[in-house]
């Protein structure tokens, strides 16, 4: 028994590391891509354009960090001042109707404390939230140094006769991480600046950092708008019930212009993933390990569905293998 509980928890650590390399690797991706444009735009060497990709790239980031870290403290200090104030007058508030004082009975008592042991385990990683961004972005680093290494050494695990195979796999599976990773660039920068301008047209306290959570919550398929309209519903609703309406209004107007906008160019470069399969694979990454856990979960799935599609499916209907459509055309 005790055998079988530490091959469990080996497991876990192991999938929780192996999350971390694809992590990795997206941020690899991204670091190629925008090589390959300073390349063409700029007609210069393969080495040099990288050089530029990784260190300009970390260097936007700093001197964004450093112009807007003072405003954005400033914000959070005050969201976190505000937001125990506001959530103690929509309790008030909802306390004076019978159907507020069932949903308090609901999260009160046993029912709290459960919710709180759920969240704080979802939000726990394997080395803590700063050491895995510290090895993801080092994965990152080495995986754009040298990424033939990686790629000829998977390759060199496959027999000789299965390789071209291999190599159209590893094309398709390229293919659709770099569409999922554009959109979803696109997408937060899209949702930041929509949210973050619209509430403060509104006059909302703290639109920066509301605006900036928002959009690094679209990582998080299904679940991260929801999430990232409560605090800012709550701050409103402390100005007026119109502004809470409005504040609601502004945050399903991005998320529907995001739908409707942004996803369908991420679905041209990835496998149609059915809404209720992506949903399960990231309640099930996320009991697994936690909040990387679900912002990988469709990427994983993607990855899942192409390595089915091209080992199984394939093999069992060669004349009508669908899910590999979308992708198959981006290759050829």
């Amino acid at each position: 028994m005790a055998l079988l509980v530490s091959v469990i928890l080996i497991a876990r650590v192991a999938f929780n590391v192996l999350l971390m390399a694809m992590a990795g690797s997206l941020i690899a991706t991204y670091f190629h891509g925008l090589g390959d444009l300073v390349e063409r735009k700029l007609k210069i060497k393969r080495k040099f354009a990288m050089l530029i990709s990784v260190i300009g790239s970390i260097a936007i980031l700093g001197l964004l960090l450093w112009f807007m870290g003072t405003k954005i403290q400033a914000q959070v200090e005050e969201l976190s001042k505000t937001l125990p104030h506001t959530i103690n007058n929509v309790k008030a508030k909802m306390a004076t109707s019978p159907i507020g004082q069932k949903i308090l009975e609901s999260l009160g008592g046993d029912n709290s404390q459960k919710m709180m042991t759920t969240a704080q385990s979802f939000f726990t990683t394997s080395f803590g939230v700063l050491g895995d961004l510290y090895i993801i972005m080092f994965l990152g680093i080495f995986f754009t140094a040298n990424p033939s290494l990686y790629k000829d050494g998977i390759l060199a695990l496959i027999p000789k006769d299965r390789k071209p195979v291999g190599v159209h796999i590893m094309n398709r599976i390229s293919i659709s991480l770099k569409g999922w990773l554009k959109g979803m660039m696109a997408s937060m920068v899209l949702v930041t600046i929509l949210i973050s301008l619209g509430l403060t047209i509104i006059g909302i306290p703290v639109a920066m950092v509301l605006g900036l959570i928002t959009g690094i919550l679209e990582l998080i398929p299904n679940f991260g708008s929801v999430i990232a309209m409560v605090p800012g519903v709550l701050l409103a609703l402390t100005i007026s019930t119109n502004a809470g309406i409005v504040v609601a209004l502004l945050y399903i107007t991005s998320q529907t212009i995001t739908a409707n906008i942004v996803n369908p160019l991420i679905q041209r470069k990835l496998i149609k993933l059915p809404p209720a399969l992506t949903l399960i694979s990231q309640l099930i990454m996320g009991a697994i390990s936690g909040p990387l856990g679900v912002i990988l979960a469709v990427p994983m799935l993607a990855i899942l569905m192409i390595l089915i599609d091209e080992l199984y499916v394939k093999k069992i209907n060669p004349e009508g293998a669908q899910i590999s459509s979308t992708a198959d055309v981006a290759v050829k």
